[in-house]
């Protein structure tokens, strides 16, 4: 199952929302305001990230700024309950499934998450269109 962590004020939040809606494929929604993170949720983003905390923490937010020279020393423990206090500090949408995880939204990357017939159908099809 696919789960799109969210804030409401997200315009990129409600885009990745819509898209998964148009394209027909269920999802899970969780605002992270209303319901906060858990900690195997958090620690599950953090091994799929490639970049570590890069991937997931949102470098505009003040949280951010105020934390910047201290987050590299915090224990994996202590992000974690960072993060859980203060949600505006990760970026947004943060779109997970079992294998995957994009954060931000992206029109062309959030295709990964088409079912891989959908994905084999539309590459048969763009080739058939351009004559290969």
């Amino acid at each position: 199952m696919i789960k799109v962590y969210t804030s409401p004020s997200s315009t990129s939040s409600r885009k990745a929302k819509k898209w998964f809606s148009s394209h027909q494929i269920p999802f899970k929604e969780k605002n992270f305001f209303n319901e906060p993170l858990t900690d195997d949720e958090l620690r599950k983003m953090l091994q799929m990230s490639e970049n570590g905390t890069e991937d997931i923490l949102s470098k505009r937010s003040n949280i951010y700024r105020d934390y910047e020279d201290k987050i590299s020393q915090l224990s994996i423990n202590e992000l974690i309950e960072l993060i859980k206090e203060e949600p505006s500090i990760l970026r947004r949408p943060i779109i997970v499934d079992d294998y995957r995880m994009q954060v931000g939204f992206n029109e062309d990357e959030i295709r990964v998450f088409l079912p891989r017939t959908v994905r084999k159908q539309e590459l048969t099809h763009a080739l058939l269109l351009t004559g290969i």
